[in-house]
């Protein structure tokens, strides 16, 4: 598949959900970035906002298997990686996979469940495998996680803890709709006849790996790949931040950069892919300073910060 096909594929997807889903066009694009970037993403907002139509939907369009895991305060690692189970007839414990075993798995509210729960996860999204009692399982491929979460100042959640939050290639809002939009969700509800919103497939699932191959052909100019690093390391010399954004992090921004480009129907990276997608994949990695935190430094303002004092490099598409 070439860069234009690819292109036409995700505008496919794109409009898809955007059927669906009241939502601006740039957030879906976001979430549609961390997947091409064979990333997961962690979507935040308050309850109600349309988190886990979007996951849901993003999964149809993209003709994936799909399975939903709502996090609580009692779920336990087992009821996410699944378990070995006895088989009265065999005699043998048999695995029984969990949901995780999907290729795209909606972890709806993560943030309810305790720390222990939440580090299920971590293998399964670095790695793509689980370990159940000593014997790996793999997972299918594609793999991604779109979890949702709401803000940590809600009643009864628990902060993701910092390696869980690197394991995301982006983190995004939905916000608010528009006055338009919430008038449409007030139009869908009225006519309770109608079917809930739903999303066919537009692609089939063999097709998301071939449009991420297509990434590992996107030029990137060498100033521009300093400039990604240099992104990274400014944000560990920020006197506001006690831990920067890692090498990991740093290649994640230049992967999602470069599926910003393909979303936007370029076979090359301009200084705008890269920043149009640092804040959502570098704030969410960032460790304030006790002293930052009591005077609730936004994390996205240090971004924004760094954006604004490191050089943008004049680039020439060749």
């Amino acid at each position: 598949m070439d860069q234009p096909t690819a292109t036409k594929r995700c505008e496919r997807v794109l409009d898809a959900v955007g059927d669906a889903v009241i939502a601006d066009r740039e957030f879906l694009e976001t979430v549609l970035t961390g997947i091409l970037a064979r990333g997961h993403v962690l979507l935040e907002d308050v309850p109600g906002t349309g988190k886990t139509l979007t996951a849901r939907s993003f999964a149809d369009a993209l003709g994936l298997s799909f399975s939903r895991i709502q996090f609580t305060p009692d779920l336990l690692p087992a009821d996410i990686t699944g378990s070995n189970v006895y088989n009265e007839g065999t005699g043998d414990f048999e695995f029984s996979p969990g949901p995780v075993f999907a290729n795209v798995v909606l972890a709806d509210e993560i943030n309810r469940a305790p720390p222990k729960t939440q580090a299920a996860l971590l293998e399964a999204m670095g790695e793509g495998q689980v370990t159940v009692d000593g014997d790996t399982h793999r997972l299918p491929e594609p793999f991604f996680v779109l979890a949702t979460q709401n803000p940590v100042e809600q009643q009864g959640t628990f902060g993701l803890p910092e390696a869980q939050r690197d394991r995301f290639i982006v983190k995004t809002e939905m916000g608010y709709p528009d006055f338009d939009g919430e008038r449409e969700l007030i139009d869908r509800r009225a006519d309770r006849v109608a079917k809930a919103p739903s999303v066919e497939a537009v692609l089939q699932g063999r097709e998301v790996p071939e449009i991420q191959r297509v990434l590992e052909g996107i030029r990137v100019d060498d100033k521009l790949r300093d400039y990604v690093v240099a992104l990274g390391r400014a944000t560990r010399e920020d006197d506001r931040i006690d831990v920067g954004v890692s090498p990991r992090g740093v290649q994640r921004l230049f992967e999602a950069a470069r599926a910003g480009a393909v979303v936007n129907g370029r076979d090359y990276v301009v200084p705008d892919d890269v920043k149009r997608v640092a804040r959502p994949a570098l704030a969410h990695r960032l460790v304030l300073t006790d002293e930052a935190g009591v005077r609730g430094v936004d994390r996205e303002a240090v971004v924004a910060d760094v954006l604004d004092r490191v050089d943008v490099p004049a680039v020439t598409p060749t």
